[in-house]
């Protein structure tokens, strides 16, 4: 019994030095139901160490969630894919993988205001802070203020290097507010430091047709299409009306049952 309660205190001393309390917690938890199932030294060792792991990662990808800046947290799984029944749950599987993070390609998520790609955007990201990597979520219009704000503090060039760091960026709402020719060249800057380098995600409720109208430039626009499609970028096209508009309007219809009709 004194064996025991030596050993315990030695891993609640050696957990807080390598600054790891569930290590402690994990092996005073398993050390019976090792013993029960005959389990080895390296399959006991294993199991504590998975334990902190997970913890470990759990933790991260919150702090990363938190950091990335999302209006809310939509989850993939919570996607109304009926609303979108051409919209294939194979490619959005398979760019939940993250692969695309690590081959540095783009995501583009083009359609009309509220069929969802906000949600896809948000969800995408959000899987991306789980498997490791840092996201950072603005607007369009967020973004040209910051790199404004960098660009007249002389420190773009830092500014873009910095964000280069990030594995994702999310750009949302591309095209709801026309950019003036600095604010563009600014944003074909964030995009092209990017190019080959980590990966975004835009939104636009604008065909690429349109993204002249957007940028005041045919030319830049179609050079920075140029430079996101690159790499087999996933472009993906939403279709129909807006669901919350469609999910708004519906609460809003008055009452077709006799006020005396039980619910």
């Amino acid at each position: 019994m004194t064996e025991a309660r030596e050993t315990a205190g030695q891993i609640e001393y050696y957990s807080r030095a390598m600054k790891a309390p569930r290590i402690r917690e994990a092996a005073l938890r398993l050390a019976d139901q090792a013993r029960d199932n005959g389990w080895t030294h390296e399959e006991y060792l294993a199991a504590v160490l998975s334990r902190e792991v997970a913890a470990r990662e759990a933790s991260g990808a919150e702090t990363r969630a938190r950091a990335a800046g999302f209006p809310a947290r939509k989850s993939l799984d919570d996607f109304n894919f009926d609303h979108q029944p051409g919209l294939k749950r194979d490619t959005i599987a398979h760019l939940a993988t993250g692969a695309f993070l690590t081959e540095a390609s783009n995501i583009v998520l083009l359609g009309p205001p509220g069929t969802g790609k906000t949600h896809l955007a948000i969800g995408l990201g959000l899987r991306a802070t789980q498997l490791g990597h840092r996201v950072l979520f603005a607007t369009a219009i967020d973004w040209v203020a910051r790199l404004q704000a960098a660009h007249q503090g002389g420190r773009l060039p830092q500014e873009l290097a910095r964000l280069r760091r990030y594995g994702l960026i999310i750009v949302d709402e591309v095209g709801y507010i026309p950019f003036e020719q600095d604010a563009a060249n600014l944003f074909f800057q964030l995009v092209s430091s990017r190019y080959e380098h980590a990966s975004l995600i835009l939104t636009s409720n604008l065909p690429f047709a349109r993204w002249g109208d957007v940028f005041g430039d045919q030319v830049v626009a179609s050079a920075m299409i140029d430079r996101i499609v690159v790499h087999h970028a996933e472009v993906i096209t939403l279709k129909g009306s807006s669901y919350r508009l469609k999910h708004a309007q519906t609460d809003s219809l008055p009452s077709t049952r006799p006020e005396n009709q039980a619910e």
